[in-house]
């Protein structure tokens, strides 16, 4: 299979690394990169930099590139027969995809989260209307050298951007609280940022697999009248668990409204 990446900025960059250490043959891939510095990073992998018309000629072809970008992309490229193309664009669906390309493209949409850069993204996958299995395991396939994947529909790919697509930055807005709640404290900001960093790390690795739901875990940790139920007390006190509620509300609401142009 011959791969096409446009775009190599933090999402592409990260995905042609993952590629690339799941085994991929670098002479495999051609990446599409306009700025210089891209593609010096590109060519340092042994990845050779083409056109996009050469890069049309690929059997898949991954669409990383910004926003105000993606329409001239579409209008210019023209995949081969058989080609699919996947799209990590936000809010460009995939009745868009396939009204632009070629009659016949393939398209599956793709909304990964930053996780992708240290290999540990969550990425929802929407097969286009003439997606088969073996396309969906194909795109599959190449989210998951970055890390996990689910297959969704359309209709809640909403929801996935508010829950993981921009999930990282709620849990860098909680950490930033942490480490100042550690510094107002006495601790140095130095220690204040490890122990929050690895109670993250150890947190998340308890949730992905001790196959305890997030509500037990919770409860393993608050004894009753403790120190835990003392600051649990202040953030329901405090609405923290209704505030996210309305913020991944809010999320999905704009995820929606940034689809119809709004």
């Amino acid at each position: 299979m011959t791969l096409a990446l446009v775009g190599a900025g933090n999402m592409g960059g990260a995905l042609l690394g993952g590629w690339l250490a799941a085994g991929h043959e670098p002479t495999d891939i051609v990446v599409v990169e306009a700025s210089e510095a891209g593609r010096a990073r590109v060519e340092a992998l042994g990845v050779r930099c083409v056109e996009l018309a050469e890069a049309s000629q690929a059997d898949t072809i991954v669409l990383a590139v910004k926003p105000h970008q993606f329409d001239d992309i579409l209008a210019a490229l023209r995949p081969g027969p058989g080609a699919v193309v996947v799209s990590i664009a936000a809010g460009v669906t995939v009745a868009h995809l396939e009204d632009a390309l070629p009659e016949g493209t393939v398209v599956v949409r793709v909304m990964p989260n930053t996780g992708a850069l240290v290999g540990k993204a969550m990425s929802g996958i929407v097969p286009g209307t003439r997606a088969t299995d073996e396309h969906v395991a194909a795109a599959r396939g190449l989210l998951d050298a970055v890390g996990a994947t689910i297959v969704t529909d359309e209709d809640h790919l909403d929801a996935l951007t508010a829950v993981s697509g921009s999930g990282p930055a709620y849990l860098f807005h909680v950490a930033e609280a942490m480490i100042e709640g550690g510094v107002h404290q006495g601790l140095t900001r130095a220690d204040a940022t490890r122990l929050t960093t690895q109670t993250f790390l150890g947190a998340a690795a308890l949730l992905a697999e001790s196959g305890a739901s997030a509500t037990v875990l919770r409860e393993q940790v608050t004894s009753p009248g403790g120190t835990t139920a003392a600051a649990l007390r202040v953030l329901d006190e405090r609405g923290v668990r209704a505030a996210f509620l309305a913020a991944i509300e809010a999320c999905a609401q704009r995820s929606s409204d940034m689809v119809r142009g709004r």
